[in-house]
């Protein structure tokens, strides 16, 4: 990097991201005034754990890998530049969506934190879905406080907020206790015209649960919902040294609106426009399209939520993605090394892929499910990984590879499917993830899956972190369209919007991505044909699945 690369970080002229993932936490460093120049990176990896029956990561897990991740990318800056980063032109904060953290007036957890992937809110999720009249999925944030409710746990009477792992980090870093528009939908239900939580829906979920719920509105309990752009804070001196225990970061860095990894994927890939969608593929595997119109139907397999500016969105999610796949790769990368060939990760995935291409269109007659935990999409309340065959099925590693590659699409397709029945148009869908990174593979065969152009980014691989970085610098943008000062503690105003000043579509389209190198496939007509036979017997044996749930 160049003498003004260095002299930018001095100047705090950046943007930093920080994104709290299923499998790492990763912090991206970009250029302020050009987003598409990545600068450093970091990264830590972190896992989940199943306890007492519920998904969880502990707290001091979230902190211990936050400050990895963050010294890391510290000493990235220091190797590529020189210098020592002490304060940045704006930061943003994003994690996994929905899940339940809840706190007392002391600001004290009050349960184990219960992630996205839990499927234990069913009587929940089913109770408001029907008060609603919208889909509430099991994962989302008010499915996890109404099971609360309904089972009467004991915490319940002393429950004061409820955030997502974002808003949380975002807490404790600012004091603010907010929520950018795409993570704050997928806790409950968003009007799209105020930028704000469904007034009607609030209503009517106090009337479900009155004289059970520890206030007299929902909605005191929840964070404020703010559209990107808008101010959210600032770095405070407590959350500075709890970010970097050495001293060196400095407080005063203004902060974006935290967000969820759904609206860093769509702002990652520059899908935020209408008939554009993204999938972004990790521990779990997601799609966004961001809709024209309303549908016409409640869908169980769809999350009607929103993009980071409000705008409406249908989401199909699907709690599991490529760690199954991962786990495949990593006993080829045990072979190889027991063999005397040692491989490097990324080699071994890339031959693996590769391979894939040689399968036959429909993987030879091959079944992968990647269900490690429950899928509510294809009506599992619990995972049981499965690689099935038929006696006369042509058993090779091109088909067995394939296979999987097919089963990390599996799920996600059958949701799709339900999108394509409501006539939604889709123009072109933006991937990113690490399986993209082999370049033609898994990008073709999720082209053949979706019956759509596929787009994969040279941003692809940093992802979310990234994603979030452009919302900090984004938000740093509107402040100085806006003649704010950089370091100002503007009000925080629900009903602030960028809108007036640099629209976020307009912003991607000119700042971020008018050079990107982006690279897209078509469907293959062969793929595509190959993939509805593969789906065929996917959802057919969704009955063998369901059977080792049962006995296994």
């Amino acid at each position: 990097m160049s003498d003004a690369a260095a002299q930018a970080i001095r100047d705090g002229r950046t943007a930093l991201g920080i994104e709290l993932g299923s499998t790492r936490i990763k912090a991206c460093l970009i250029d302020a005034d050009d987003p598409a120049t990545v600068l450093a990176v970091g990264a830590h990896a972190w896992e989940n754990r199943y306890e007492s029956g519920l998904w969880t990561y502990s707290l001091e897990d979230v902190w211990s890998g936050l400050q990895a991740a963050y010294a890391d990318l510290a000493a990235d800056v220091q190797r590529r530049h020189g210098v020592t980063p002490e304060t940045f032109g704006a930061v943003g904060v994003s994690a996994m969506m929905h899940g339940y953290l809840a706190f007392d007036d002391a600001g004290e957890l009050l349960a184990p934190f219960r992630t996205w992937r839990n499927t234990n809110t069913g009587a929940a999720a089913a109770e408001l879905t029907e008060a609603f009249g919208v889909n509430i999925p099991l994962r989302w944030s008010i499915a996890h406080l109404h099971q609360v409710v309904l089972d009467g746990e004991a915490h319940l009477g002393d429950v004061r907020f409820v955030t997502t792992l974002a808003g949380y980090v975002h807490w404790r870093l600012t004091g603010e206790k907010v929520l950018g528009v795409g993570d704050a939908s997928g806790m409950f239900p968003i009007d799209s015209a105020t930028v704000d939580y469904d007034a009607v829906l609030l209503a009517r979920y106090d009337a479900l649960a009155a004289g059970r719920l520890p206030a007299a509105h929902v909605a005191d309990l929840l964070p404020k919902v703010l559209a990107a752009g808008a101010p959210a804070g600032a770095l405070t001196a407590e959350g500075a040294a709890l970010l970097d225990p050495s001293g060196t970061l400095r407080p005063g860095i203004r902060f974006c609106a935290p967000e969820g990894d759904a609206g860093t994927g769509m702002v990652a890939t520059g899908a935020v426009a209408p008939r554009t969608g993204n999938v972004s593929a990790g521990t779990s595997i997601f799609a966004m399209v961001v809709l024209e119109r309303p549908l016409a139907e409640v869908h169980h397999e769809l999350d009607l939520v929103t993009t980071p500016s409000g705008d409406p969105v249908a989401m199909v999610h699907c709690n599991n993605g490529a760690s199954e796949l991962a786990a495949w790769a990593g006993m080829f990368a045990r072979f190889a090394e027991t063999a005397g060939t040692p491989l490097a990760d990324d080699a071994v995935y890339e031959t693996l892929f590769r391979e894939a291409l040689a399968g036959e269109a429909d993987a030879g007659g091959l079944l992968a499910y990647n269900h490690l935990a429950g899928e509510p999409i294809a009506g599992l309340t619990e995972g049981r990984p499965l690689f099935v065959r038929t006696p006369d099925s042509r058993f090779t590693l091109a088909n067995v590879m394939r296979a999987q590659l097919y089963g990390v699409f599996g799920t996600l397709a059958l949701g799709m499917r339900v999108l394509e029945g409501e006539g939604v148009g889709l123009d072109r869908m933006f991937a990113h993830g690490g399986m993209f990174r082999t370049a033609g593979v898994a990008q073709r065969f999720l082209a053949g899956a979706l019956g759509a152009p596929v787009s994969v980014g040279d941003t692809a691989s940093e992802g979310g972190a990234w994603g979030i970085a452009v919302l900090a610098a984004y938000a740093r943008a509107v402040a100085d369209a806006d003649d704010l000062d950089a370091s100002a503690a503007r009000p925080l105003d629900p009903a602030a919007s960028a809108e007036a000043s640099i629209p976020l579509a307009v912003y991607l389209d000119e700042r971020v991505f008018a050079g990107a190198a982006i690279v897209t496939a078509e469907p293959d007509p062969s793929d595509a044909a190959g993939f509805a036979a593969y789906l065929d017997r996917y959802r057919a044996g969704l009955a063998v699945e369901a059977a080792a749930v049962s006995a296994l």
